[in-house]
């Protein structure tokens, strides 16, 4: 009788653990992940880092940017690599996973369509994306590699 009591008891503990959710909490004190899409949305990123490298303050004598927008329940975004204007829609959820659409852009010809097209890759390949503790620096990054992008926010 005692064997089936305990062996009940098991039972009961053993479903009653696996009901409780678990919380996951960040170590790194480099870059605070955020839990809330809200510290990025309706904010102007300018880009000041593409694949590692730094990017100047003007890519043919235009600002490269990013802008994340919530307009009734749809996510839009607007991006330039210093060229031609990039728009489309977005999905994030509260782990910081981000996903961009492919966006309609203008299609002129710049000297230097480096930057431009590297912000479309990083747009096509982003899948997460992590903001430091003081809220102003944005990084869009691919599983846990380097950051793909860095931006830092910008008055408009």
């Amino acid at each position: 009788m005692k064997k089936q009591f305990a062996l009940i008891a098991a039972g009961i503990l053993l479903v009653a653990n696996s009901c409780t959710t678990a919380t996951k909490t960040n170590t790194d004190n480099s870059s605070a992940q955020t839990t809330t899409e809200n510290t990025i949305i309706g904010k102007k990123w300018k880009l000041v880092e593409l694949f590692g490298k730094p990017v100047a303050d003007q890519v043919n004598g235009k600002e490269a940017f990013l802008k994340l927008l919530q307009q009734d329940k749809a996510y839009l975004y607007q991006a330039s690599g210093g060229c031609n204007g990039i728009r489309g829609t977005f999905t994030t959820n509260a782990t910081s996973v981000i996903h961009f659409s492919p966006g309609a852009s203008t299609k002129m010809a710049c000297p230097d369509m480096s930057i431009e097209t590297g912000i479309s890759k990083v747009l096509e390949t982003v899948d997460n994306y992590t903001v430091n503790k003081e809220g102003d620096i944005l990084s869009l990054n691919k599983g846990r590699m380097a950051p793909l992008a860095k931006f830092r926010a910008v008055a408009e």
